[in-house]
């Protein structure tokens, strides 16, 4: 695996990159709807356009198995592959964000727990919480910051 810095974003890589998220979200967001999910796959693009940063890690075939944005010492998303979660590849982008880029804040679902407890792992804590996602939905955010 090997972690690649994106530079140029083309449909290519979102179509890609979407599979990506699908997978990982459908693995760890037990709490979204089918609907849900297809809903919010309608904005993913533009997100991951947004983004500052996009870093990806890719497998032996140069295809994204994970990815992560990040904005202004912000991890606004990091998603790994659903059949390549628990490999350590999150581990390695986050640790790259940090050390590259001073990741030092994000956010993440508290339906969500494992992520949770993988950026605890990771060095972070909560210091914040509201009932509503960015989008106005009923689903609550917790903020963490780096210890």
């Amino acid at each position: 695996m090997k972690i690649v810095e994106v530079n140029e974003i083309s449909p290519k890589l979102i179509r890609s990159l979407l599979a990506v998220w699908e997978s990982s979200v459908k693995g760890t967001h037990l709490f979204l709807t089918d609907d849900e999910i297809q809903n919010i796959k309608t904005y993913i693009p533009t997100a991951i356009q947004h983004v500052q940063h996009l870093v990806l890690i890719a497998n032996e075939n140069n295809y994204p198995v994970g990815f992560m944005g990040i904005t202004d010492q912000t991890l606004e998303m990091l998603f790994i592959s659903n059949e390549c979660r628990g490999k350590g590849l999150g581990k390695q982008l986050l640790t790259y964000g940090i050390n590259k880029y001073s990741v030092n804040k994000l956010s993440v679902n508290e339906q969500n727990p494992l992520a949770q407890g993988f950026y605890e792992h990771m060095g972070f804590e909560v210091y914040k919480r509201t009932e509503l996602d960015e989008q106005g939905n009923n689903f609550p955010i917790r903020y963490m910051k780096k210890k």
